[in-house]
């Protein structure tokens, strides 16, 4: 008999993850009483076709530099092992093959949030995982429009107590390429990492 446990999922691109990663993943894991959080590098983002992202064995790496101090916390490789494009609603459908007794909480910002009815099959992601939403700063989500596009959503959605750390991705490589410290805004593993493999200064191994 498989026990029963509550998983929480943290897709992204992790180019490179930093903390407001870790901070979302944390406080849901303490909110909603989380047994482990699983990152979920993406493999092929469908909404991110034409921008150019750091190989994949580069960002699950970063991933593990980032999460080695957290035994809740775990790298997935669903969506690097196969091939793409990856949507969320087949990624979510996968893990619950793997994980069939889990309960599965979607960790997203409310920048992400707002945009869902824009993503491959709404309904079918909010039908497999209830979505933990953490509010970012200036992100207004319109619920009413939401709900009309995905009728439900309401139910299976719970607001995230979460600090405002409104660090963003393309900030961190804007800033390594301008030779600006990432310290404070990444885990120091992962600076580490980015320093040894020249990432993000168009030097890159």
């Amino acid at each position: 008999m498989t026990n029963h446990e509550t998983l929480g999922i943290l897709g992204g691109t992790f180019d490179p993850p930093h903390y407001g990663h870790l901070a979302l993943a944390e406080n849901g894991r303490a909110q909603l009483g989380l047994d482990r959080v699983l990152f979920v590098p993406a493999g092929q983002q469908p909404l991110k076709l034409d921008q150019d992202i750091t190989p994949a064995h580069h960002r699950a790496a970063m991933v593990e530099a980032a999460i080695v101090d957290n035994p809740a916390f775990a790298l997935s490789r669903v969506d690097l092992d196969r091939p793409g494009p990856h949507y969320t609603t087949d990624t979510l459908a996968l893990l619950q093959e793997t994980h069939p007794q889990a309960t599965l909480f979607f960790l997203i910002g409310s920048d992400s949030l707002a945009q869902l009815d824009a993503w491959h099959d709404p309904a079918g992601i909010v039908q497999r995982a209830r979505l933990a939403v953490m509010q970012r700063p200036g992100r207004e989500v319109d619920m009413t429009r939401l709900e009309q596009a995905v009728p439900g959503i309401g139910k299976r959605l719970v607001w995230l107590d979460t600090p405002c750390l409104d660090i963003a991705a393309s900030d961190l490589r804007r800033r390594v390429r301008q030779g600006l410290p990432l310290r404070y805004l990444v885990p120091p593993p992962v600076a580490a990492y980015i320093h040894k493999h020249r990432l993000y200064t168009g030097d890159s191994e």
